[in-house]
């Protein structure tokens, strides 16, 4: 389990492999000075709740891991995680898609 931290104030708690996609998405588009939101949802078990952040480059984020080991990037779930992040409703973690479809 990992942690991303938004503005110093604010901690979500992602399992480390979906968190590695995430960093790689928010760090691409903030390198080329994009703004967006981040929208994601609190199970029932943890109070339940809908939230959303705002990213830009000035406001300071930090991602934490866990596990110490690297962890191999599905090109694919990327792919889909940057169109999210590009449309009008923002990132939101999509499931992850197989890394290589037959029909690819």
């Amino acid at each position: 389990m990992g942690i991303l931290t938004w503005n110093f104030i604010r901690t979500v708690e992602i399992e480390d492999r979906p968190l590695a996609h995430l960093r790689s998405v928010v760090f691409a588009k903030l390198r080329r000075g994009e703004a967006f939101s981040y929208s994601w949802e609190t199970p029932l078990e943890q109070g339940s709740g809908r939230h959303s952040i705002w990213f830009s480059p000035d406001v300071p984020v930090t991602f934490e891991f866990f596990d110490g080991r690297d962890i191999p990037l599905n090109p694919r779930w990327i792919r889909e995680l940057t169109k999210a992040a590009n449309s009008p409703g923002g990132l939101v973690l999509v499931p992850e898609p197989e890394s290589k479809p037959a029909s690819d």
